[in-house]
């Protein structure tokens, strides 16, 4: 949402400040302008990265949009989970959580929470841990070890996208520069001319550096570091299932282990203890 709010206010301070010096508007149309400088940068985007890259920045722009989906009650969902999964752990046994675990889409413990469901990389991180620990074969401190790998390996993933998306927005000058530099080539070869077609294309090439400029500090770069807060968010999130499966392993008592991994979140979307222990019982977040 506040991204949304953000680009408008982008568009708007821009064109409003420019109007107020009363300037005109149908200067700043150049569509020749845009093909150069929008096209080069997609070519750019496209030469140094693979298909599932530029896949992955499309589903991270929606995602900023939409805004992050790790807040107070996304955490309040996942501690009562994990509760639930400890519980039965330690009423059955650990042999009980093989069947949730190895089957989770039959998992009538899983399905109870829709969400975790939904999201089927944290399942799968929740469900290979867990099977790991069923194992009995892996120390809770080689476990947290492998979590660890597995966790660097993910950072390094959703990095990509943002890596590849700050490469575009670096370039983006440097392709208004080549628009402009264009422009005044055809400015030159149309020397003699009427004065208002040589201005007119003199204003053209300048308007390509204003466009390079302006996508680069006013959108890609601002999107880039969006998608970086997002990014960190999901590793929080991570972190939290993280610490309360290994102090679960490690023989915490299911309520011990599921506050270790409250007191892991952030202090902006952490439940305070009443209200994790009322999503525990059972009662809705006010």
């Amino acid at each position: 949402m506040f991204s949304i709010i953000g680009i408008v206010l982008v568009i708007g301070a821009v064109i409003g400040g420019y109007l107020m010096e009363h300037g005109n508007m149908k200067v700043l149309v150049q569509p020749a302008e845009l093909v150069i400088i929008g096209g080069a940068a997609i070519g750019t985007l496209l030469i140094g990265n693979p298909l599932p890259v530029i896949i992955k920045i499309l589903k991270n722009l929606t995602g900023i949009l939409s805004g992050s989906k790790y807040n107070k009650a996304r955490y309040l969902d996942t501690l009562k989970m994990l509760n639930d999964l400890f519980s039965q752990g330690r009423k059955g046994g650990m042999v009980s959580l093989e069947s949730h675990v190895e089957e989770p889409d039959k998992s009538d413990l899983f399905k109870k929470h829709e969400f975790i469901v939904k999201d089927h990389h944290a399942l799968d991180f929740i469900c290979d841990t867990m099977r790991m620990a069923l194992s009995g074969t892996v120390s809770p401190h080689d476990l947290d070890q492998m979590i660890e790998v597995d966790l660097e390996v993910h950072h390094k993933e959703i990095g990509k996208p943002v890596s590849a998306l700050t490469t575009v927005a670096d370039a983006l000058p440097g392709l208004g520069i080549v628009a402009a530099v264009l422009g005044v080539v055809i400015t030159m070869g149309s020397l003699g001319g009427p004065p208002e077609e040589i201005g007119h294309k003199v204003a053209a090439a300048l308007v390509g550096t204003f466009l390079g400029i302006l996508l680069c500090y006013g959108f890609l770069s601002p999107l880039a570091s969006s998608m970086t807060h997002i990014n960190e968010a999901e590793a929080v999130y991570y972190n939290c299932l993280r610490t309360g499966m290994v102090a679960f392993i490690r023989g915490a008592a299911p309520i011990l282990a599921v506050e270790f991994s409250r007191r892991s979140i952030p202090s902006e979307v952490r439940p305070s203890f009443k209200e994790m222990e009322g999503a525990l019982r059972g009662e809705k977040a006010a």
